[in-house]
């Protein structure tokens, strides 16, 4: 009895130890290459073979352009013209640096989709104090509770060297957007032949360590807050939505509050995750499209495929010049692809698979995550029949003054029906992102949203 129990008891050790080797962060002497071969982040620091990807040299200088009386930055490449165009009838040519959702928008619309494709800039970087985070992160931060949480993770980036999908997801779902930041921003929902109503938002976004009153010395699974006033139309004016995004949401679900204007009454909404409608989206986006993904990762098996080389939406200031007005932006089928920019990257692909006896609208999605900032660049969303329903592409801007990377536009195209969200936008707006705004928790209870959505 006494072997059996000392079996017993070793094999479960061993198993213990398997499952902490799964879970566990990457040795120090692995550590050791962020900042050599790999850039602080983790991507690779080296260009590609032939040079079309150049060497990360630090990313763009705060200095690199000016920024206007409103917040506006200056494009810092206005002089660049496309190396060449991808339309419909050049690509098969690229197919192998085209996403299956992008070759699939070239059948949609053969008429006018098109990808100028630019010079490639390694534009991105981040803060010092963030990069020494993702150091301490790489050798630190664990998932839990099955890969639904994170411990001992500090500002960012939890796994630079990524082992798995789920540890690349948690990147992105963790990346850098600045402390704080408030910003006025638009969605629009054309229909098939161009016409659309434009919602209006104001968002206020605070991760928990930027807070000014937060107690950081307590143990909180809450990793940020965020708050979403509708200022027009009028019909849906004075709604307000509060998020306590939680690091573990299979723990602590996610808390959200929604407020009525119309009730004047603050409600729980469970409904604001997973595949719950987004905000006035008109059916054409879930709660986890928001931010091109978020929320918690438990109804998906993650595959890491590892890395390619692709044609991905990149340094979209033209995108984001206050000189264009909406309707230049907004058309028929996509938005106006003489406006954007791509640029060939290194992405990492991760397939999310919908696990069994799971629920959700798109039963597998394939993630291309940019390698120097963590952003997802591209998601593409398959139905339950296994076919290819929408396609999100993310127009990404760094923020050279603050140091942010984050995105200009994030469009999600749905190809059954003809029609494409598009949110983000803040050409006609009285000013661009105000980053490290003095948030306070009490800014983020539900006893504020009343005061919130004051008309």
């Amino acid at each position: 009895m006494k072997t059996t129990k000392s079996l017993l008891q070793t094999g479960a050790l061993t198993l213990s130890l398997l499952a902490c080797s799964v879970m566990a962060a990457v040795s120090p002497e692995e550590a050791a290459k962020l900042g050599t071969t790999l850039t602080p982040v983790g991507a690779e620091m080296a260009g590609n073979a032939d040079g079309s990807i150049p060497a990360w040299t630090g990313g763009l200088p705060k200095n690199a352009g000016t920024a206007d009386a409103a917040g506006f930055l200056s494009d810092p490449f206005p002089n660049e013209q496309p190396l060449f165009t991808i339309t419909a009838a050049n690509a098969e040519q690229y197919k192998d640096k085209l996403t299956p959702g992008q070759q699939a928008l070239f059948k949609r619309y053969p008429q006018s989709y098109k990808i100028p494709v630019f010079p490639t800039h390694r534009s991105a970087s981040m803060p010092d104090f963030v990069m020494e985070a993702t150091k301490r992160n790489a050798v630190n931060t664990r998932m839990v509770e099955g890969g639904n949480g994170l411990e001992n993770f500090e500002q960012a980036n939890p796994f630079p060297i990524p082992k798995d999908g789920l540890e690349a997801i948690w990147n992105h779902i963790t990346r850098y957007r600045g402390g704080s930041v408030k910003r006025l921003v638009t969605q629009a929902t054309p229909q098939p032949n161009g016409s659309y109503s434009m919602v209006y938002f104001q968002d206020e976004f605070t991760f928990r360590g930027a807070l000014k009153d937060a107690d950081t010395s307590k143990p909180s699974n809450v990793l940020f807050y965020f708050k979403q006033r509708v200022t027009a139309p009028s019909r849906l004016a004075g709604n307000v939505l509060l998020v306590h995004e939680t690091l573990n949401q299979v723990k602590e679900p996610r808390l959200a509050w929604l407020y009525n204007a119309g009730q004047r009454r603050v409600r729980r909404a469970p409904q604001v995750s997973y595949d719950g409608p987004g905000t006035a989206a008109d059916g054409l986006r879930t709660s986890d499209n928001f931010d091109m993904y978020n929320g918690a990762p438990d109804r998906y098996e993650w595959k890491l495929n590892g890395k390619k080389e692709i044609y991905i939406p990149y340094n979209s200031y033209r995108l984001d010049s206050p000189k264009l007005k909406y309707d230049q932006v907004i058309k028929a089928g996509h938005i106006n692809q003489d406006l954007t920019r791509y640029e060939l990257h290194r992405v990492w692909h991760v397939t999310a698979t919908l696990k069994s006896g799971e629920r959700h609208i798109y039963a597998k999605r394939d993630f291309f995550i940019d390698e120097d900032t963590w952003q997802a660049a591209q998601i593409d969303h398959y139905d339950g029949r296994g076919t290819l329903w929408r396609v999100a592409e993310a127009h990404a801007q760094y923020y050279y003054d603050k140091q942010v990377p984050w995105y200009s536009v994030e469009t999600l195209y749905d190809l059954q029906s003809g029609r494409y969200l598009a949110l983000g936008m803040k050409n006609e707006e009285k000013q661009s992102y105000e980053f490290d705004y003095p948030a306070k928790e009490s800014d983020y209870t539900p006893a504020a949203l009343r005061q919130a959505g004051v008309r």
